[in-house]
């Protein structure tokens, strides 16, 4: 059995989590320590079982309770060299061990592949985590559609997918200019639309579970995301997340 769940997706904060019987990992630490056991405890899935965090760039969505949580769990944190040496002092956790892009990490079995992706940090990374035979990918934060991004893509039987903005809604809307322009670019984030285009050209037989991830607040709806991926949601359960409530449980 596989038990999967977002805990936080947003710009506010990232956390995912992924495990079998006995074990588990996090993807991502975003969230502070008090808000991971409160998501965890609303989603019924145990905490106690996570064994390491792997942290897949510098932003502070991604790492802001990296520090309390190694701390109150003792658990190890898995960055690259780069993505380390540029998160912030205080989110620092005390036990350090470091990857570099195309490692398979072990732990308790669980194996986690790395990948580099397109995205404006040091060195970010997706990961696709596989354990109880089958493969869960974590893919957010990714400007561009690249070959590592496809060929991991393809291997999955369940993915939180970034689908963060609406074409129309972005380019519309409050942001300014510049920041438009980072959000569309090739190291930003997926829209709804290129997201639905990686799925439905290049997901596995296998592929069951998309969650749609971080999802704009200001530049997307749940619903034009969902909308977005209508065309294949007979063949595959779409579901969203949110950046403020844990996600559906999904047990594979």
């Amino acid at each position: 059995m596989v038990e999967i769940c977002a805990l936080a997706s947003g710009s506010n904060g990232n956390c995912y989590y992924v495990g079998n019987e006995s074990d588990a990992v996090l993807i991502d630490a975003g969230i502070y320590c008090k808000c991971l056991f409160e998501r965890a405890e609303s989603a019924k899935v145990d905490i106690g079982k996570v064994r390491a965090v792997f942290i897949s760039h510098e932003h502070t969505d991604h790492v802001s309770g990296a520090y309390g949580i190694a701390k109150r769990l003792c658990l190890p944190f898995y960055f690259t060299r780069k993505t380390f040496n540029n998160t912030r002092g205080q989110f620092r956790p005390a036990e350090v061990r470091y990857f570099s892009p195309g490692d398979v990490c072990d732990v308790f079995g669980i194996q986690v592949r790395t990948f580099s992706k397109s995205h404006d940090a040091s060195d970010p990374c997706s990961f696709v985590v596989e354990t109880s035979g089958r493969k869960i990918g974590v893919m957010t934060d990714i400007g561009i559609v690249n070959q590592a991004v496809i060929d991991n893509f393809s291997q999955c039987d369940a993915v939180f997918l970034e689908s963060n903005y609406d074409e129309k809604m972005l380019w519309d809307g409050s942001y300014p200019y510049y920041l438009k322009q980072r959000v569309a670019s090739e190291v930003g984030h997926l829209s709804n639309n290129q997201s639905f285009e990686l799925a439905s050209m290049h997901a596995s037989p296998t592929l069951s579970h998309i969650f749609l991830s971080h999802i704009s607040a200001e530049n997307n709806t749940i619903e034009k995301a969902l909308s977005a991926f209508s065309q294949i949601a007979q063949n595959v359960t779409v579901l969203p997340t949110s950046r403020c409530a844990a996600s559906a449980v999904v047990r594979l």
